[in-house]
Parts: C-alpha cells; sequence; structure tokens
C-alpha cells in the first residue's frame, strides 16, 4: 500500500494525528568513490581542496539538508530534529563512508532526514573534488537502521 496516495488516487501527506509520540532515530550512508589522484590530498582525516577542506564542509552541508528535508521531499512532514550527526571516514576500500544519524522524539520517522543528510553530504564532497577529477562515483546511499514506529529496522 502506497502511503501518499489517498482513496481517490491522489498524492496526500500521511496523517499522524492518531499516532504516538516516541523516540525515533534513523542512520543512513552513502559511500562515494574517489580516484587515487583525489585521494592523494587527504591530510590529517581530511581532503584539502581549494574550496577548503571537504569533510567538514559535507558535514555542514549534510545538517543543512537534513534541517530542510521537509522542503525539499514532497510530503514529507516538516520536522524539528533533536540531533543530527553526519561521520565522513576512508574505508579499507579507499571509499569515502558518510553516515548521518538523525534523532526525534515525534509522531513520524526520521528516515528522510538521515536519508538526505547522508545524501547531500556526498554531492558536497563530489562539488568540492570535480576540479582535481570528475571520475567520481556517488555508489550508493541506504537506510542503515531505524528505530521508533511501527517497527524497528536494522540492515544485516
Amino acid at each position: 500500500m502506497l502511503t501518499h496516495i489517498n482513496k481517490q488516487g491522489n498524492p496526500s501527506m500521511v496523517d499522524v494525528t492518531e499516532k504516538q509520540v516516541t523516540h525515533r532515530t534513523a542512520t543512513a550512508r552513502s559511500v562515494v568513490v574517489l580516484p587515487a589522484e583525489v585521494l592523494a590530498h587527504l591530510v590529517k582525516g581530511d581532503l584539502m581542496s581549494k574550496k577548503g577542506p571537504v569533510f567538514q564542509t559535507a558535514i555542514i552541508a549534510g545538517i543543512m539538508a537534513a534541517k530542510k528535508t521537509g522542503d525539499l521531499i514532497p510530503l514529507c512532514h516538516p520536522l524539528g530534529m533533536d540531533n543530527c550527526n553526519i561521520t565522513v571516514e576512508v574505508n579499507e576500500k579507499q571509499e569515502i563512508v558518510i553516515d548521518c544519524t538523525a534523532s526525534i522524539t515525534a509522531k513520524t520517522g526520521i528516515e528522510m532526514e538521515a536519508l538526505v543528510g547522508a545524501s547531500i553530504a556526498a554531492l558536497t564532497v563530489y562539488d568540492m573534488c570535480k576540479a582535481m577529477s570528475h571520475d567520481i562515483v556517488i555508489k550508493e546511499t541506504k537506510l542503515i537502521a531505524k528505530t521508533g514506529g511501527k517497527r524497528d529496522f536494522k540492515r544485516a
């Protein structure tokens, strides 16, 4: 059943009036693959570009985007997040792994905020590194886990 389609088949915001307020969390991940010549600019845990520190900028952009999710995604409830945290690390495959964890005490979940935060952080990495190479791939964005609401989810 599609939750954003009403009985008449038209787009509709989900009515959360009767839902219970619970503590909800969500973690999403985006993975960015950079060529070796870009990774060569990794200094003290952050990539340095002509635009400045890449990871720090991506973290700020991701948090800002997560806060604006209700403005960006049609029919998404505007939420006042309780917290949003983004981490950026280079894994053993030399990929950039961006995790965004958001939390709220509310009637509706916060998965979209986590997904938007991780996505925009990944796009910011691309934007800040594209002058060094266009051979950059945002490989994936996915929900890792969520708690609260009807059911919890944890990717195996």
